[in-house]
């Protein structure tokens, strides 16, 4: 039997990857989440967008990285959803502009982030500046492409060591049309 991989958006010969495993086998690894807020303009326009967001079910320091664009669950009301960037993960120092704050150091599974949108003002932004650390496992997931409209879209600035694993992910499953289709005005 020999076993094929997705290269390119092809399929070539070699070893079944984790990506081809798990569309093979398990259904997709995106799904499609609607966002809207000044919060993370420019990388998502404030009038919304449709995003496709790789599923992240064990998420930690070895599958989510600093500078990644995330989905998690909002700490301050958990049936909603948040999306910002990944600012500092467990270990990290983390000091205030104000010297009234004292430095701490996050602790193991937590993590710090932030809105994009460098305009507001730390109340606006409703990220860990208001509401803290938050628990790696509130991350569902990571964005990697986003449609703001018929022809602004693309893929989301990500760390350079997400990208290139999201890549072959985003060859098989990005679906543009679908995606224009779940596009809310």
């Amino acid at each position: 039997m020999c076993l094929k991989n997705y290269k390119g958006g092809r399929i070539t010969e070699g070893q079944i990857g984790d990506t081809v495993w798990k569309n093979l086998f398990q259904g997709k690894v995106t799904f499609l989440h609607w966002n809207k807020g000044e919060e993370m303009a420019p990388t998502i326009a404030s009038e919304g967008g449709t995003l496709l967001v790789r599923k992240i079910p064990v998420p930690g320091p070895s599958r989510v990285f600093i500078g990644d664009v995330v989905v998690l669950k909002d700490p301050e009301s958990p049936k909603d959803y948040l999306v910002r960037r990944l600012a500092a993960t467990e270990g990290y120092e983390m000091v205030s502009k104000d010297e009234k704050e004292e430095p701490f150091i996050l602790d193991k599974d937590e993590c710090w982030v932030l809105a994009d949108n460098e305009a507001l003002k730390p109340k606006e932004a409703k990220d860990s500046r208001t509401f803290g650390p938050v628990h790696m496992s509130d991350i569902i997931g990571r964005v990697i492409y986003c449609l703001r409209n018929a022809v602004d879209h693309g893929p989301v600035r990500n760390s350079e060591f997400s990208v290139k694993k999201d890549l072959p992910v985003l060859e098989v499953e990005l679906d543009v049309e679908e995606m224009a289709k779940n596009h809310k005005t």
